[in-house]
């Protein structure tokens, strides 16, 4: 790609030097043809000389450096050109892949939906049997808070009942038991301790 620049630069150069000679040559011999007085040769030739150092000069110029110089212009233009057409390139497909995504969006919509739809059953399914347990949970809780508060309610009721037959006792033996049933009671307490061996 870079070859192609370079020798259309040199071509260009050497008709541009060809151009200049032919120019030059024309020039002498219409100048040679006008003057014909010996004096104005002598001025002509100086002058011609002076013509043809400063031709050589610009042709020397344009063909020395100068291929250089274009063929390194060249070399900078490919090289912008190349970027140019892979830039345009990636544009192209970047272009073509979003044509093929806006072709493909109703299709990818239609699965986002299908896809929300079912982790959506997924979502009130889990929760539904996560209701059902937490329900089964707070049902096993309340049975052992009843079983346990009957319990309780029963060793309460034990202890009370306990408490009156104690109380009723107390008050019997209070009523029964006199100054003279007392004594009696010690006295057999005594002879039956009497009566143990030692």
């Amino acid at each position: 790609m870079t070859l192609k620049p370079v020798r259309a630069a040199k071509l260009q150069l050497h008709m541009f030097a060809a151009a200049l000679l032919t120019l030059l040559l024309t020039a002498m011999s219409a100048r040679a043809e006008e003057g014909s007085a010996s004096q104005h040769s002598a001025e002509s030739v100086f002058k011609w000389i002076n013509f043809a150092v400063v031709a050589a000069w610009v042709i020397w110029l344009c063909l020395k450096p100068g291929p250089a110089f274009f063929g390194k212009r060249a070399d900078t233009i490919s090289a912008e050109i190349q970027k140019s057409t892979e830039a345009k390139n990636t544009a192209e497909k970047r272009l073509h892949d979003a044509e093929a995504r806006v072709q493909n969006l109703e299709n990818e919509v239609a699965e986002l939906r299908a896809t929300a739809k079912r982790e959506s059953a997924a979502e009130a399914e889990r929760i539904r049997n996560l209701t059902q347990t937490d329900t089964q949970k707070i049902e096993v809780a309340g049975l052992a808070e009843v079983d346990a508060a009957a319990r309780a309610a029963r060793m309460e009721l034990k202890t009370l009942a306990a408490n009156l037959v104690v109380d009723g006792a107390e008050s019997l033996l209070a009523r029964q038991l006199t100054p003279a049933a007392q004594e009696s009671l010690i006295n057999n307490f005594v002879k039956t301790l009497d009566r143990r061996p030692n």
